[in-house]
């Protein structure tokens, strides 16, 4: 079998990923922290780029370049964009921005409702610090105080002792008996089970400093605390001979005690979330405003700008760094243009689909999808996915994720689709008004949202939102 050597021409289409279209990718699903890091990263990096400040005025003479030139697609013409920005030199640098007026409409900054954090709070007491002030007032024995400021730094953010007592006496060279009462001595402070072993221990501690506590309730501290968990009230009242009522109320007693009293004491620091995107009402329309503020604006170096317009000096290596970087800087700005401008699409085509939601609330809310708003804007479901990651919406109503408006839908009457979450909200309520006496069941739960609302849905899935819910079966929420 002979084998022979053919040349011949095929040609093919391929997508090809340049780093600037990576780059630009990569900033839609940022969110806003991270964005604001990265920009500030290729500051450092690329020193052709510099903040503009608020007081230098720009003219219009680059937001020509950048509108000619157009923003980055996806997945189109990255070969035509690598070859007009190697003609940097051929145009003026006075200004990158463009007008952007077509989702940066002019509304008043006081129309937006900000959310202020607190800045000015003093740092919170911690536990340690809250304990060692109790132990000083508490005694004057040197002794004591260090035994007792040994037990205070073996604790945990939920106030419980991480090791035993043994190694404690092996570390500070006292006797068992000795560091025992330096521990009843810290068991003493406040907040009350504080330095307690286990569980049990700790709620029996807060029992101690509580004079109304039944008898009932100390005994099932003592000897029966796993049974409360499982809730099977008939026999451990047969067991303690009492009644499955008095059992309810001890274990409602024993549920407002503290179970990690140290965390009252907890010196983390709140996370305060600040919105990618405001969405308000203004004269009975909803108006889209990007949230911009604390982002840096950035734009060419002049300096830099001067080095490209002298094409008679200067060494090759310089010019051809600095076109290097200024392409680099171009691609960048050009790239955050694009993810505000997507972003904003978004956020209208939200706004089309979730009008009634915006004004009447959950019980409006229509299933979404991602698809459904890709089609609305006429990009790709992938590019919706990013856009919506880790990004925040201030609305009418309240501060939600992006991703909050994208679920799945379940049937209703008439073939329409009714919200995941219009249903989870309708079986909190129903569960929320039930009796407690004969509370309902699964199935009871899909026979009230058939005849009250005309929603068909299967019991495993009544019981899977439940228990996303955090509501226990009808057997655990029965009361006698």
């Amino acid at each position: 079998m002979a084998y022979d050597a053919k040349l011949r021409m095929l040609q093919t289409q391929r997508m090809i990923m340049t780093p600037m279209l990576q780059q630009a990718i990569s900033l839609l699903q940022l969110s806003r922290l991270e964005l604001l890091q990265e920009l500030h990263q290729q500051m450092e990096q690329n020193p052709v780029l510099e903040e503009v400040l608020e007081e230098v005025q720009e003219d219009g003479e680059e937001a020509r370049l950048t509108q000619e030139e157009g923003p980055p697609s996806e997945v189109g013409d990255a070969e035509s964009g690598t070859a007009e920005a190697d003609r940097i030199q051929d145009f003026d640098w006075d200004n990158y921005l463009q007008d952007a007026s077509d989702y940066r409409p002019p509304i008043p900054r006081e129309e937006f409702e900000r959310i202020d954090p607190e800045l000015h709070l003093t740092k919170p007491r911690s536990l340690v610090d809250h304990l060692l002030f109790q132990l000083h007032l508490s005694s004057s024995d040197p002794e004591l105080l260090r035994l007792g400021t040994l037990i205070i730094g073996d604790l945990d953010e939920a106030g419980y002792l991480q090791g035993g007592l043994g190694e404690l006496a092996a570390a500070s060279g006292v006797s068992l008996p000795r560091l025992e009462e330096a521990l009843r001595h810290v068991q003493g402070f406040e907040p009350a089970g504080v330095a307690a072993r286990d569980l049990r221990e700790c709620l029996t501690l807060q029992l101690e400093s509580r004079r109304d506590a039944p008898p009932l309730v100390q005994k099932l501290i003592a000897d029966h605390l796993p049974e409360l968990d499982g809730r099977h009230w008939e026999k451990l009242a047969d067991r303690l001979g009492t009644s499955p009522k008095e059992i309810q109320e001890a274990r409602e007693y024993i549920s407002r005690l503290e179970p990690k009293p140290g965390l009252t004491f907890s010196t983390e620091e709140p996370r305060y979330i600040t919105p990618d995107v405001y969405i308000m009402k203004v004269d009975q329309e909803f108006v889209v405003l990007l949230n911009d503020e604390g982002l840096p604006r950035l734009r060419v170096s002049p300096y830099y700008r001067a080095i490209l317009a002298d094409k008679t000096g200067g060494a090759r290596e310089v010019r051809e760094y600095v076109e290097g970087r200024m392409r680099s800087a171009l691609w960048l700005i050009r790239s955050i243009e694009q993810r505000q401008r997507t972003m904003y699409k978004v956020a209208m085509s939200l706004v089309k689909f979730q009008r009634g939601f915006l004004e009447r609330g959950i019980t409006a809310l229509r299933p979404l999808t991602l698809k459904e708003v890709a089609d609305d804007i006429g990009m790709h479901e992938s590019t919706v996915s990013r856009v919506t990651t880790n990004k925040y919406v201030h609305t009418p109503q309240g501060l939600l994720e992006l991703k909050y408006f994208f679920h799945r839908g379940v049937p209703g009457a008439g073939g329409e689709a009714v919200s995941s979450l219009k249903v989870k909200d309708l079986i909190h309520k129903l569960l929320t008004g039930e009796d407690d006496g004969r509370p309902l069941s699964d199935q009871k739960i899909v026979e009230r949202l058939r005849k009250e609302h005309a929603i068909e849905i299967a019991r495993r899935t009544v019981a899977k939102y439940r228990s996303q819910l955090k509501i226990p079966s009808s057997s655990r929420r029965k009361r006698y």
